[in-house]
């Protein structure tokens, strides 16, 4: 314990380090907004706690008694949700870097692909995926051609791959024509083919300009793979909601909530981490 005599300079010194604080850059708006924050919350805790049907919503959305009972079957729907997630991611990458490529094909002989590709993404940039889902979900098997999978699990994942390749691909070509002209003239100067020089030259330095806007994308896969349990595949949302027909609790949809926030969480956090990362390397560069 502080003696009567070092009570005094102690609080000095506490008082005298808070000013500091406060008289750096910055440090006053931080303050005002975490103290904002804080009393915001504790208003918005309060006004729930104290609403007369908190007890109701909390027996029907937060019963740890169904939680429990709950979670072994969302858990091994949500550990179907990540294969899933793992496998579109990679097909996507593959995908897109495909289309991009072709986009970036010069010459009147590619333009027969450059159109092909352009439609691709107009099309599946303009369907929402809830509905490209539905339509390729429940369309496509209906056609029982032969040789064509009739699962719809596949369906599901193609149409994740297809919808999201599209913006994909999109991104990645923002990051070729971020590579400036004389790194594709200069390929070609030394002989190599456009195929060669878009390989060896433009798509490394591209791919490494749109890294954090495809984190971002690696983010939003990772939520939209529930998407596919409107066609019955029984992933993590699906066991949720067949938990809630039977019990007429809904429990089981913040059990799936909390399991995909805790792997979206990390990746956001990473994806900011790579942007501030590769800001900072530019900088660095520049200076």
């Amino acid at each position: 314990m502080l003696g009567p005599a070092r009570g005094p300079h102690q609080r000095a010194r506490v008082f005298q380090a808070v000013q500091t604080f406060f008289r750096q850059e910055g440090a006053a708006g931080v303050a005002i907004g975490l103290a904002s924050t804080i009393v915001v919350t504790v208003v918005v805790v309060t006004a729930v706690l104290n609403s007369p049907t908190w007890p109701t919503v909390r027996d029907q959305f937060f019963s740890w008694a169904h939680m429990t009972k709950m979670f072994p079957a969302i858990w091994q729907g949500f550990i179907l949700d990540m294969k899933l997630f793992v496998i579109a991611q990679i097909a996507i990458f593959i995908l897109s870097v495909v289309v991009a490529g072709v986009r970036a094909l010069r010459g009147p002989v590619f333009f027969p692909l450059r159109a092909m590709a352009v439609l691709y993404i107009d099309l599946f940039r303009g369907i929402p995926l809830i509905l490209a889902i539905l339509l390729l979900g429940f369309g496509v098997p209906a056609l029982q051609i032969p040789w064509l999978p009739n699962s719809e699990l596949f369906w599901g994942v193609t149409t994740l791959v297809l919808s999201y390749s599209a913006y994909t691909a999109e991104v990645i070509r923002s990051g070729i024509e971020s590579v400036p002209e004389s790194q594709r003239l200069a390929a070609r100067s030394i002989g190599l083919t456009q195929m060669q020089a878009l390989r060896y030259a433009i798509l490394p330095q591209a791919l490494r300009n749109v890294v954090p806007a495809l984190l971002n994308g690696v983010v939003s896969l990772q939520k939209d793979v529930a998407l596919i349990s409107v066609l019955g595949v029984r992933e993590a949302v699906r066991e949720a909601g067949l938990g809630a027909a039977r019990t007429f609790n809904y429990s089981g949809y913040v059990v799936a909530a909390v399991l995909f926030l805790a792997v979206s969480v990390p990746l956001a956090r990473f994806a900011d981490y790579w942007a501030s990362r590769t800001r900072a390397q530019r900088s660095g560069t520049m200076a």
